[in-house]
């Protein structure tokens, strides 16, 4: 079985469709969209000159960890795009999995099936 991910993306109320979007293009079948609330200080506020809304969604994706960074990075590019309370995306490994298989690439490039042999047939 391949080793497995967690991807947790903490976005602001209406971004948790573009993660999923923007994990979905770079390889991830789905996840589960929730709603979270988070919490600061004035102090952390006034020092970063950042507002922290709330309210928030959480995206949780399992992906093999082969796919892990460019899922991460897809979210980046797309939801976060190096602003900050946009999104934070991170990941942590899984060490079990139940449920979900990820089908590895060798396994669904199988073969032709050899056609058996006719002692009927006559090369001409």
């Amino acid at each position: 079985m391949a080793k497995m991910e967690l991807i947790i993306a903490i976005c602001n109320v209406g971004f948790a469709e573009a993660v999923m979007d923007a994990a979905k293009i770079n390889g991830a079948r789905g996840g589960t969209i929730t709603h979270a609330r988070g919490t600061t200080t004035p102090e952390i506020e006034k020092k970063y000159g950042v507002y922290v809304t709330p309210d928030k969604e959480m995206v949780l994706i399992v992906v093999p960890s082969r796919i892990r960074d460019k899922v991460l990075n897809g979210i980046y590019s797309s939801v976060a795009n190096g602003k900050p309370g946009n999104c934070v995306a991170f990941s942590l490994p899984v060490e079990n999995t139940i449920g979900i298989r990820y089908v590895e690439e060798t396994e669904t490039k199988k073969e032709a099936p050899k056609e058996a042999p006719n002692p009927d047939k006559k090369d001409l």
